[in-house]
C-alpha cells in the first residue's frame, strides 16, 4: 500500500469549498462604504488573489469571510452554506496573518498543535500530526524553539503550520510576507504556490503587492474603492485590463497614457500620426468609437519601446525623445524620457519630476545620459485604447 500523504488526508477530509460573496457590501458606521456590491465566485480549490491600494476593501472582505466583520447587506456561501450568521469557529476556515500571532511562551510545536489542543485531539496523535506539518514545510528541526528564536520566514512556516492543521475548508492569508525581506519574499511565494498544489484547499490571499498577485494567483480581482474591477488571471489582466485603473495598477513602471485622436487605421498623439496595426484595429469595438474622429487614451507599457539606435530596422514608427533619467538594471535599462507633442496623463504612481515622461524598458545596451536626445520606436502591437472620459477599454476582451 502506498504511504498516505499529508495531502491525500486533507483532500480526503475535505467538503467541496467554493465561496460565492452575493452581492455583498460592508457599510461602516460613520458611513465608510468598504465593500460595494460584491460579486464573486471561488472555486473550490482556487488560489484567488484580492489585490488593489490601501483602502480598497480586500481585508474588509477577507474579515467579513472569516466572520470578522458584520455584513451590512448581502450572502457569503462557503460551500453549501450560507454563514453570514455564523461565528467564525463554525466556519472550517483558517487565517493566516501578517504578525504571525503567535503566543511567544510556547515552543513551535506547541503553537502548530495549538488547534488540535482545543479540539482535545490525543497528545500522541496531535504530535505526529505537528511532526508531519512541520516536515512539510521544512522546521522540523525547530520545534523545540520559542518564536522569539524564530527568523521572519521560520515565523510565517509557523503560523502557516498552525493553519494547515486543522485541514480546513478554506485558507484566508491576510498580507502573510509583508513583514520579510525581498529574497525571502520571493522564497516564500514559491512555497506557497508548492504547499497550494499539494493540498488543493481553497485560499484567498490578500495583498496590495501586484507581484505577489501575479505570481501566486490562478486568478486575480483587483480591487478599487471598494469595488471589483476586474476578475481574471494573471496574463489576461496584464494584456487585455478593463480600464485604466487596472492597466496603471497591474505592471511596473505602470503604463503610459498619453491623450491621442484615432482616425480611421492612424493614431495622432501631437504632431505625430502612427499607422496602427491591423490586429489592433481589428480589435477595436466600433460601438465605442462610432464611425468618425474620437479622442482616446493611449496607452503602451515600458516593454513596448526599442532604442531606434540599436534597432534601427524594427519598422516601428520612429519618435524624438530627450532622456530625463536613466536606470542601468543590468538585463534591461529604463529610460524616462520626453516626448515631443506627448501629452502624458499620470494615473499611476509617479515622483512628481517625472511627470510627463515615458517609462521605457530598453536594451541592456542602451547607454543614455539626463539631458542626451534618444530616438525611440514604438511598437503599437500590444497597445492599448481607453474611453479618456470612462477609463473603459474600447479594446475587444
Amino acid at each position: 500500500m502506498p504511504e498516505c500523504t499529508l495531502g491525500d488526508r486533507v483532500a480526503k477530509n475535505r467538503l467541496m469549498a467554493g465561496i460565492v460573496f452575493d452581492h455583498v457590501t460592508k457599510r461602516f458606521p460613520d458611513g465608510t462604504l468598504a465593500v460595494d456590491d460584491m460579486e464573486l465566485t471561488v472555486e473550490d480549490g482556487e488560489f484567488m488573489i484580492f489585490v488593489g491600494p490601501s483602502g480598497c476593501g480586500k481585508t474588509t472582505a477577507l474579515r467579513m469571510l472569516a466572520g470578522l466583520e458584520e455584513i451590512t447587506t448581502g450572502k457569503i456561501r462557503i460551500g453549501e452554506r450560507v454563514v453570514n450568521d455564523l461565528e467564525p469557529p463554525d466556519r472550517d476556515i483558517a487565517m493566516v496573518f501578517q504578525n504571525y500571532a503567535l503566543y511567544p511562551h510556547m515552543s513551535v510545536q506547541d503553537n502548530i498543535g495549538f488547534p488540535l489542543r482545543m479540539q482535545r485531539v490525543p497528545r500522541q496523535d496531535r504530535q505526529e500530526r505537528v511532526r508531519e506539518v512541520a516536515d512539510l514545510l521544512g522546521i522540523g528541526d525547530l520545534l523545540n524553539r520559542k518564536p522569539r528564536e524564530l527568523s521572519g520566514g521560520q515565523r510565517q512556516r509557523v503560523a502557516m503550520g498552525r493553519a494547515i492543521i486543522r485541514h480546513p475548508q478554506v485558507f484566508l492569508m491576510d498580507e502573510p510576507l509583508s513583514n520579510l525581506d525581498a529574497k525571502l519574499r520571493v522564497q516564500m511565494r514559491a512555497e506557497l504556490v508548492k504547499l497550494h498544489r499539494r493540498l488543493g484547499v481553497t485560499t484567498i490571499y490578500v495583498t496590495h503587492d501586484q507581484t505577489e498577485a501575479m505570481t501566486l494567483g490562478q486568478r486575480v480581482a483587483v480591487l478599487n474603492k471598494g469595488v471589483i474591477q476586474q476578475v481574471d488571471t494573471p496574463q489576461r489582466l496584464y494584456r487585455r485590463p478593463t480600464n485604466t485603473f487596472v492597466a496603471s495598477f497591474i505592471g511596473s513602471p505602470p503604463m503610459n497614457f498619453v491623450r491621442a485622436r484615432l482616425q480611421g487605421g492612424e493614431i495622432e498623439v501631437g504632431e505625430h500620426r502612427l499607422q496602427l496595426p491591423e490586429e489592433l484595429r481589428q480589435s477595436i469595438r466600433r460601438d465605442a468609437v462610432g464611425s468618425g474622429p474620437c479622442d482616446v487614451l493611449l496607452g503602451l507599457r515600458p516593454e513596448d519601446f526599442v532604442d531606434a539606435r540599436l534597432d534601427a530596422h524594427s519598422g516601428f514608427p520612429m519618435l524624438p525623445s530627450e532622456v530625463e533619467i536613466a536606470e542601468q538594471l543590468g538585463p534591461e535599462t529604463y529610460v524616462y524620457t520626453r516626448v515631443p507633442g506627448f501629452d502624458v496623463v499620470e494615473l499611476g504612481e509617479r515622483p512628481v519630476e517625472l511627470a510627463g515622461a515615458i517609462a521605457a524598458r530598453l536594451d541592456p545596451r542602451t547607454t543614455a545620459e539626463p539631458g542626451q536626445q534618444l530616438p525611440i520606436g514604438v511598437n503599437l502591437i500590444g497597445a492599448h485604447l481607453f474611453d479618456p472620459a470612462s477609463g473603459e477599454s474600447i479594446l475587444e476582451p
